[in-house]
């Protein structure tokens, strides 16, 4: 009897589903289509009370100016290994082919180190070419 019911009640379950209505549900309706639109200029997910600060605008100090002495800057090591090269320029360590910022008052400049090789460094801005020489105490 116990196997009856266990193999019976499937079989009820998939006839009925057999002449259920139609299967293909009908399309749904759009009551109320929703929509955003900007109101002012606060970006809503923004938290709130937080406000943007200026982003520092591009100068004409960075295409203008005048160079850049060699005194701007402090090489006090200068690393040379097969496979990559490293330099301590004003306390930053930078790699060859590595693209750095220099502040001199309001003013920020962006250089390039170009070639380390023993006891200088060549950096780059623009078309200028500054060689600093390694500073021993």
């Amino acid at each position: 009897m116990k196997r009856f019911a266990f193999l019976s009640i499937p079989i009820v379950f998939a006839i009925g589903n057999l002449f259920a209505a139609d299967p293909t549900p009908a399309p749904l309706e759009i009551k109320n289509k929703s929509s955003f639109k900007m109101q002012g200029s606060r970006d809503p997910f923004w938290p709130i009370g937080w406000k943007p600060t200026n982003a520092p605008t591009t100068s004409d100090t960075e295409h203008s100016g005048s160079d850049i002495p060699d005194s701007a800057f402090l090489l006090t090591s200068v690393t040379i290994e097969t496979g990559a090269r490293f330099a301590i320029i004003n306390g930053k360590i930078i790699q060859e082919g590595q693209q750095f910022g220099l502040q001199m008052g309001t003013s920020t400049y962006q250089l390039t180190l170009k070639k380390i090789e023993d006891g200088r460094v060549i950096l780059g801005r623009r078309d200028q070419e500054i060689i600093v020489p390694l500073r021993r105490k």
